[in-house]
């Protein structure tokens, strides 16, 4: 995700995976930690979902669907990005187009 998009969404803590210091993990090892931390993770990786087994976890998951990950392409989605963090419920995965 681009960096400049946490600026757009101060009512939340965001953080990256980089500064977790979380950028060589695999997705499942990646859910595992994210889990233990945040409430919600939010991807672009589209194959997330059907790549792990997300019965049981805790984490919400919203997976962007955007043809181009550049933050003039996200910044359009930011209202219904807002949305789907505030209101995501524990262990669902829902995909926003943007």
């Amino acid at each position: 995700m681009p960096r400049r998009l946490r600026h757009h969404l101060t009512e939340f803590s965001v953080r990256t995976v980089q500064e977790e210091g979380w950028g060589s993990y695999e997705n499942g090892d990646l859910l595992d930690l994210a889990e233990q931390r945040f409430d919600v993770l939010v991807t672009a990786d589209r194959r997330m979902q059907f790549q792990q087994n997300f019965t049981g976890r805790r984490i919400a998951v919203i997976v962007l669907v955007t043809p181009r990950l550049r933050f003039e392409e996200l910044s359009r989605g930011l209202e219904q990005l807002r949305t789907a963090i505030a209101t995501i419920r524990s262990g669902e995965i829902v995909q926003l187009k943007v």
